[in-house]
């Protein structure tokens, strides 16, 4: 008999571990489920696309009219989005044709994947998946007289609009999609209860704003300092994951160090949570 799918080797068995994504949850659950573990699903966040919004369409139609010398891609689902948006509102040729004659800056290899799967080319790739590499790269360059269309992930607070500018470009700014509130405000505050209280074994970000958010709502409930505790502690405590440096990046402003997956993938994100966890003292689960 071949092994069940959902529990294929059991290294995961009897392991509870929060998810905080919205966005391809799924895919993570499964992954880590086919180990045996326990999924507890709590979105912090909801990601809305702005596909109808008119701003984003009039600013489109404005760097379709005046191209931008260089564009900026900093998420590929944003990236995808946007292209959904121009095919919508009846654009996607020129949307295409306008991005055919720029440089195109991809903010990692999710972003690039996106690009060419649009049947562009980027120009150049910023390996570390941050915003800072790409502001060092073009300002070490010189920016001045040149317009830079800037696509933005969620949270749209990445600084590069505000240096562009200021070193003298032309910047359009773009957000194809934003965060808001958790889906279901009842499961994050259970998840951030089952950190405080050291119920689950692992927390998964996805996202700086997905953390922060946790983080908020941790502190809303006036739990800050026990999961705070949680996640630091070596003996027993409870183990956070981020998927990349970005996103660990407000858990590490709280003293808390996650384990962070040398390719910042979910594939990734998973295989690590098994090794850590693999060994790890389990947590005082109590259904």
């Amino acid at each position: 008999m071949e092994p069940s799918r959902v529990e294929l080797t059991g290294k995961l068995s009897g392991r509870r571990i929060v998810l905080t994504a919205q966005r391809r949850a799924e895919q993570l659950a499964s992954a880590l489920q086919r180990h045996g573990a326990s999924i507890v699903h709590a979105p912090t966040l909801s990601v809305i696309p702005h596909i109808d919004d008119p701003e984003l369409i009039a600013r489109t139609r404005a760097l379709i009219k005046h191209r931008p010398d260089i564009v900026v891609v900093t998420t590929g689902v944003g990236f995808t989005g946007w292209g959904e948006m121009a095919e919508a509102a009846g654009l996607r040729e020129e949307w295409h044709e306008m991005l055919t004659g720029a440089r195109i800056i991809a903010r990692g290899p999710k972003a690039r994947g996106a690009i060419q799967a649009a049947g562009l080319v980027p120009e150049w790739v910023a390996e570390s998946e941050t915003s800072a590499e790409i502001e060092q790269a073009l300002l070490g360059e010189g920016v001045r007289d040149l317009r830079i269309a800037v696509q933005h992930h969620g949270a749209g607070a990445d600084g590069l609009d505000e240096s562009f500018a200021a070193a003298g470009a032309d910047v359009c700014s773009l957000v194809v999609y934003r965060w808001t509130s958790a889906p279901d405000p009842e499961a994050v505050v259970a998840a951030v209860r089952s950190v405080a209280e050291r119920r689950c074994d692992a927390v998964a970000f996805t996202s700086a704003p997905g953390a922060a958010a946790f983080l908020e709502a941790a502190a809303d409930e006036d739990l800050l300092p026990q999961v705070i505790d949680a996640f630091t502690d070596d003996d027993g405590g409870v183990l956070a994951a981020a998927v990349g440096s970005v996103t660990a990046r407000p858990l590490q402003e709280k003293g808390i160090t996650p384990v962070i997956p040398e390719r910042f993938r979910l594939g990734a994100l998973a295989r690590i949570l098994i090794r850590e966890l693999e060994t790890a003292q389990p947590s005082r689960v109590d259904d």
